[in-house]
C-alpha cells in the first residue's frame, strides 16, 4: 500500500503545513474546520512569515506612514511644499510598522490557536514522502524528531534574489528585506529593478523627497500590467523627480569614495555611472526550497526554487500541495490565502468553486494600482473586439476633494455583448476600488450595469459610471441593453 493511501490514524497528523504564511495559514485553518488534525511548521522565530515579518505588512505599512507624515496626498490642495512633518526620519516610519506588526501576529496566534492547530517552531526537511523531519532550531541542541503527515501543505514562500557579485552590507546596499533595519533615510537612492517590489520602493521613497533612480533592463514597468496604467506610473515617477532608466543592464555596483563620503556607484552596460546614498537591489525573490530535502519525496524545484503544481495545487507527488509564492505568479498574500484554501478542500474532497482568472492585483505603489481581468494587449493578441471606457478622477468630485487629479479608471468591454471584460485602476484607493468592477464581471455583467446603477456622491466609484458613458459613446449609435428589471409589486402584495 503507497504511504499516501495508508489509513489517516496511522499518520502523526492529517495535514502538516511547512510555513505559516498567509497560503499556510488558510490551507491549516480550512483543515482545522473540516475536524482534522493539523500542526503548521515555521523554523523561524516568529510566525506569519514574509507577509507579517518583512514583506506585505510592513511595506504596506511603511508606506501609509509615508503617505500621511509627507503630506502627499494632500499636495494637490496645498502645493508640493505641504508636509505633515518635516525631517521625517526612519524611527518616526517604523513607529506605525512595528505596532501594526505586532497587532498581526497576535491576530494569526489566535487564529491558529482557536482552531486547535498546532504550531511548531523547527526546520522540516523531507525524509519520505509522508515522513518530515522537524529539527529544533530554539538553541536546545540537535533534537530531531520525525513526524508523518496523510496530506502534507508547502508553504514556505520566497526570500530576495541575491548577486553574489554586489557586497550587500544591509545599510547602503541592501535588499527589501533589510529596510526595516536602516538606520537613516538616504538622500539618493538607487533602486535595481523595476517589478513589483522595486516599484513600490522606489515611489515610496520619490513621496518621502529622496532622489530615485529606477533601473531595470527591460523596456517598461510592470509588464503584466495594461501600458497605459503602468504610462500614468511612469508619468508619476518622473513628476516626483525620479529618473527611469529602462532598457538598461547593470554592470558593477560598488563602494566608493568621494567629496561627499562613502557612496554606492552603480555602473550600467551602456557605460552610465550612478553615484547614490543607497542601492535596494530588487530583482525577484526566489522559492525558499533549499532546505527541504525534496529529493527525498520525491519533488524537485527549478532554477528560481519554484515548485510546480496542477489546477488543483497538487504537485508531482499527488498527496503533497505546494501554495504562495514559491508556486511562482503572481506571489500575492491574498491569492496565496485563496490557494491554501483550495488545496486542502481537494486534498480532503470538498467541492469548491474559484474563478482565478478574476484574482485582483493590487500593486502598492504610489499612486496605487489594481486590476481585474485581461487588458488591452491581452485582448489584442487573443482577437477579441473591445471598446474601452474612461474616467479621470479629476471629472469626479472626490477627485477634487481628495486632491488627486492624476487618478485613472479604465474599463474594457466586450464590442457585441458589451460583456465586461478588464478594469484597471491607477489612483487613491485602486485595491478597494476594483473590487466592484471584480464582483460585476464575476456575475457576466455587462458595462450597461454602470449606467443603470447609481453611485453615491461625491464618491471615487463613480468613476464607472462615468467610464460606462465614455466607452458607450465611443460605440456612436448604439442603444443601451435594455435593463433586466422585475415588474414592480402591487401595494400589499406579499414580496
Amino acid at each position: 500500500m503507497p504511504p499516501h493511501t495508508a489509513r489517516p490514524e496511522e499518520f502523526t497528523y492529517d495535514l502538516l503545513v511547512i510555513g505559516s504564511g498567509p497560503g499556510g495559514q488558510r490551507a491549516a485553518i480550512q483543515a482545522a474546520k473540516l475536524g482534522k488534525k493539523v500542526a503548521v511548521v515555521e523554523r523561524k522565530a516568529v510566525i506569519g512569515g514574509v507577509c507579517i515579518n518583512t514583506g506585505t505588512i510592513p511595506s504596506k505599512t511603511f508606506r501609509e506612514a509615508i503617505m500621511h507624515l509627507s503630506g502627499y496626498n494632500e499636495r494637490g490642495l496645498y502645493g508640493s511644499a505641504y508636509a505633515v512633518k518635516d525631517d521625517i526620519t526612519v524611527q518616526d516610519l517604523l513607529l506605525r510598522t512595528s505596532s501594526v506588526m505586532s497587532h498581526e501576529l497576535d491576530v494569526v496566534r489566535n487564529q491558529l490557536h482557536r482552531n486547535r492547530v498546532e504550531s511548531i517552531n523547527a526546520e522540516a526537511s523531507f525524509m519520505g514522502p509522508n515522513t518530515v523531519r522537524l529539527r529544533d532550531v530554539r538553541g536546545h541542541g540537535d533534537g530531531w524528531r520525525d513526524v508523518t503527515a496523510h496530506t502534507i501543505v508547502v508553504a514556505v514562500g520566497t526570500k530576495a534574489a541575491r548577486d553574489p557579485k554586489i557586497p550587500f552590507d544591509g545599510q547602503s546596499i541592501i535588499i527589501s528585506d533589510d529596510i526595516l533595519d536602516l538606520q537613516n533615510l538616504p538622500r539618493t537612492v538607487t533602486v535595481i529593478g523595476g517589478g513589483v517590489i522595486g516599484c513600490e520602493y522606489a515611489s515610496m521613497f520619490a513621496a518621502l523627497g529622496v532622489r530615485v533612480t529606477l533601473i531595470d533592463k527591460r523596456p517598461r514597468l510592470l509588464e503584466f500590467v495594461d501600458h497605459e496604467i503602468t504610462d500614468v506610473l511612469a508619468y508619476q515617477m518622473r513628476q516626483n523627480r525620479m529618473t527611469l532608466r529602462l532598457g538598461e543592464a547593470v554592470k558593477v555596483v560598488e563602494k566608493v569614495q568621494d567629496r561627499l563620503g562613502e557612496r554606492v556607484k552603480v555602473t550600467l552596460a551602456s557605460g552610465k555611472e550612478i553615484l547614490s546614498d543607497m542601492v535596494l537591489y530588487a530583482i525577484g525573490r526566489v522559492g525558499a526550497t533549499e532546505r527541504l530535502n525534496l529529493e527525498a519525496a520525491g519533488l524537485s524545484a527549478d532554477e528560481r526554487g519554484r515548485i510546480s503544481v496542477n489546477g488543483h495545487y497538487q504537485t508531482s507527488v499527488s498527496h503533497i500541495y505546494a501554495v504562495g509564492d514559491v508556486i511562482g505568479f503572481p506571489s500575492l498574500a491574498s491569492i496565496s490565502m485563496e490557494q491554501g484554501r483550495l488545496a486542502t478542500c481537494h486534498a480532503f474532497g470538498i467541492p469548491t468553486q474559484s474563478v482565478p482568472e478574476l484574482f485582483p492585483y493590487g500593486i502598492y505603489t504610489i499612486p496605487e494600482i489594481s486590476t481585474v481581468g485581461k487588458n488591452e494587449e491581452e485582448l489584442t493578441s487573443a482577437g477579441v473586439p473591445y471598446e474601452i471606457g474612461k474616467a479621470q478622477y479629476r471629472e469626479i468630485a472626490r477627485g477634487q476633494i481628495i486632491g488627486d487629479e492624476q487618478g485613472t479608471l479604465k474599463l474594457i468591454f466586450h464590442l457585441e455583448t458589451r460583456e465586461l471584460l478588464g478594469v484597471h485602476i491607477i489612483g487613491t484607493g485602486a485595491s478597494e476600488l476594483i473590487h466592484i468592477g471584480q464582483a460585476v464581471m464575476a456575475f457576466g455583467g455587462t458595462v450597461d450595469y454602470f449606467v443603470n446603477t447609481v453611485f453615491n456622491y461625491p464618491t471615487l466609484a463613480e468613476c464607472y459610471k462615468t467610464a460606462a458613458f465614455d466607452g458607450i459613446n465611443r460605440l456612436g449609435s448604439a442603444p443601451l441593453l435594455e435593463p433586466k428589471l422585475e415588474p414592480a409589486k402591487e401595494v400589499g402584495e406579499v414580496i
